[in-house]
């Protein structure tokens, strides 16, 4: 990555603030205290009932900007701040934020604040006496003194490990030293003993104020939220959407803390059947289908509760207008994991399923007609995915025939002497006694080869998924360029790595956002007029921007969480760019500048123009790019600027994947890489002797030997085939 330096307002406000430190003065506890009142300020996220969700500590580094944790403000709700006179005011905006290292900074629209002196990087030692400030379990501005145990290093983020009580409701506020000046942000409790804390060390807040990514706070507000043209909540909880899958949690409005989430359109004519996978995080919690229901108070509940399946018509606001139809635990449910909740509605009744196995079958028709969704209780969390309205749905399971075969080759990983004789548990264990020792040597023996085995089935079921999405991505990428979905295929790539991941939920996603855009493009608008409103919605409202803290992190290559979390690397970004241009009419492809991808925008009158998505569309000249390529020690020539087609992206999008692999010494990622790399540019020998050698490492003789041959055949140049025939030469020789 290439770094672009710029002397920003923030960086000219921390200069100045910087000035002059040295000759400032020891201060005592209470004196530090005393200053910093009126900086420190209180912050809070309120839920639907009105009542705190969450409650921490900020302070003023700015003119109306104030610094806490990203915790604290919780996410896609209205922000509270309070200053230290008592007044509250309504965030306008969250000015930054930096998901990795839990900081965030939001905007009120306040003047004449006071914001505290942020210190020097790196100036923080071990033992140095620091004072932290604070609003524990409400206690508004608490100061608790302590001394710094070490500087740590956390995931990549650097920490300040703290001897001094850390408590909820710190989170968020100052670490200041003796002289008043902010060395960390307080984020982490210790689980180990309660007076071991740590901070997020200042330079990480310098850079987030230095590089903002505003969002203003309406913006902020439908980040994860459901798709109003697809769902509607009622009754409280917090219902959240991301990546294809909802979750809930929170306590509702309703008795019992019932909340709906009801889809928009209504069931096809009965019969119809509605599903959904669904896991709980507590087995005591209670959430499933719900059906027939009439927008309010009245519908039918299909759902585990306690550990056990239940029925319920719901005819009323209250426990007394409840009527439970039938309950009982099942067998086929499996708690903690994902299981398959089927209703089938018909005019003769109702049938609930858990994972294809019947449950209930009733005849209670005392609700007719309405909608179908998700409902929860209590103070549940909970996940659903996949759910499906239709006249018939698909099974959980595959097939009979399909699971008699998957059985059959699973049943070749497995002895013939493994099966289980069917004698009571009395009787084998009388049986095994005689054998002494060797009955408990023997047995986990057995268990460990079961493991091998179980480790086995996972490895190949992981290797048909990725079969799968590689074929998929094949008949993507063997097409014309201009017929080849770069979308699609990129989310392919991250379903590499992500099993669950909803291809279709994300198409959907990029679609809305294009609509969302195309709606405020004023009528007759000419290019360079809607380039203007995608980059202002993209960059100004929803905060799109480039990862600072967490660049070489996988999700940043993930086209859908990059949707998600509105943050990426270039080539990701420029992704999501060129499809949302192209969805608009415009003329946007990607240019594979060395380093830093780029993307070409020509209008329809006018020069072509090239533009760092990374940087918010930052328009770059020749100049600029010569300059860099100055920087690298080379020279710009038209290479550099040629527009990269679709296979060009997608090849340099597991290549960033492929490097963090091999950074992480991770070989069978490693070597999924490489297999999708090749089946975009099967003609690399580069990259088919990189694949040779990996499978080698991994045991995979095969696999190497087959590549082999076919840089043997081909003899391609910038290729050691001696050494290639060397490597044949030993795989053949081994048993």
């Amino acid at each position: 990555m290439h770094t672009h330096i710029r002397l920003t307002t923030a960086t000219l406000i921390l200069s100045l603030a910087s000035a002059g430190r040295a000759a400032a003065a020891p201060q005592s506890v209470e004196e530090i205290a005393k200053a910093a009142k009126d900086s420190v300020v209180t912050i809070r996220f309120t839920g639907r009932r009105a009542s705190d969700e969450g409650l921490g500590t900020g302070f003023v580094v700015g003119d109306g900007l104030v610094a806490t944790n990203l915790h604290v403000i919780g996410e896609a709700r209205p922000i509270t701040v309070e200053l230290a006179d008592g007044s509250t005011h309504e965030a306008t905006a969250v000015h930054a934020t930096d998901r990795d290292a839990d900081l965030a900074i939001v905007r009120i629209d306040v003047g004449g604040l006071t914001p505290m002196s942020l210190a020097d990087p790196g100036t923080v030692v071990d033992g140095q006496e620091v004072v932290a400030v604070g609003n524990p379990h409400g206690l508004k501005r608490s100061v608790v003194a302590g001394r710094v145990s070490a500087l740590r290093e956390m995931d990549g983020i650097g920490m300040i490990q703290l001897a001094l009580p850390v408590e909820p409701g710190n989170s968020g506020g100052p670490l200041l030293d003796l002289e008043g000046r902010v060395h960390g942000v307080v984020s982490l409790k210790s689980l180990v003993t309660p007076n071991l804390g740590f901070a997020v060390a200042v330079d990480r807040l310098r850079d987030l104020l230095e590089r903002p990514n505003p969002v203003a706070i309406d913006r902020w507000l439908t980040i994860g939220a459901l798709d109003p043209a697809e769902w509607t909540a009622i009754g409280g909880g917090r219902w959240r959407q991301r990546a294809g899958r909802i979750s809930v949690s929170g306590a509702g409005t309703g008795f019992g803390g019932r909340s709906l989430c009801l889809a928009v359109d209504e069931p096809p004519e009965q019969p119809y059947e509605v599903a959904v996978w669904a896991k709980l995080d507590d087995e005591a919690g209670a959430a499933g289908l719900a059906f027939a229901a009439d927008g309010g108070d009245r519908h039918y509940g299909f759902y585990p509760s306690a550990g056990r399946l239940r029925l319920t018509r719901f005819d009323g606001p209250d426990v007394l207008s409840w009527k439970i139809l039938d309950e009982k635990p099942s067998p086929r449910y499996r708690p903690g994991e994902w299981n398959h909740l089927r209703v089938r509605v018909a005019a003769d009744g109702i049938v609930c399923f858990v994972n294809d196995d019947v449950v209930f079958t009733s005849t209670d028709r005392g609700l007719t007609g309405g909608r179908v969704g998700l409902a929860k209780f209590r103070d549940t969390e909970a996940e659903f995915r996949g759910f499906a309205v239709g006249r018939e749905l698909p099974r959980a399971a595959p097939p009979a025939d399909v699971m008699a075969r998957i059985e059959a080759v699973a049943a070749a990983l497995q002895d013939d002497d493994a099966t289980a004789d069917g004698d009571p548990t009395d009787d084998l264990v009388a049986k095994l006694l005689p054998e002494g020792d060797a009955a408990r040597t023997g047995l986990m023996r057995r268990a460990a080869e079961l493991e091998q085995q179980a480790a086995r089935l996972e490895a190949l079921a992981t290797s048909v998924h990725t079969r799968r999405t590689l074929d998929e991505l094949a008949g993507f990428v063997g097409k014309a360029d201009a017929e080849i979905d770069l979308f699609h295929a990129a989310l392919l790539i991250a379903k590499l790595d992500n099993p669950d991941l909803d291809v279709a939920a994300s198409r959907q996603e990029l679609d809305r956002l294009a609509a969302d855009v195309r709606k405020q493009i004023p009528a007759g608008a000419d290019d360079d007029a809607t380039l203007a409103v995608l980059n202002r919605v993209l960059f100004d409202e929803l905060g799109f921007h480039g990862s600072r803290g967490d660049y070489y992190n996988r999700s940043n290559s993930f086209v859908n969480e990059v949707l998600d979390d509105r943050e990426g690397i270039p080539i990701s970004l420029a992704v999501v760019y060129i499809e949302l241009a192209r969805r608009l009419g415009l003329a946007v492809e990607g240019v594979g500048f060395p380093g830093h991808f780029l993307v070409q925008y020509t209008p329809d009158a006018g020069e072509p123009r090239w533009l760092d998505i990374f940087d918010r569309a930052a328009v770059r000249t020749r100049d600029d790019l010569a300059a860099e390529r100055d920087e690298a020690g080379a020279e710009l020539n038209d290479t550099d600027l040629a527009v990269a087609g679709p296979r060009v992206i997608l090849a340099r999008m597991l290549n960033n994947l492929l490097g963090i692999a091999v950074r992480e010494g991770k070989q069978a990622d490693v070597l999924r890489y490489l297999d999708a790399i090749l089946v975009i540019e099967p003609d690399s020998a580069r990259d088919r002797v990189m694949r040779m050698i990996t499978s080698a490492r991994l045991g995979r003789r095969t696999a190497a030997l087959t590549d082999a041959r076919w840089l043997l055949d081909r003899e391609p140049p910038g290729i050691d085939i001696d050494q290639v025939r060397s490597l044949v030469a030993r795989l053949e020789s081994e048993p």
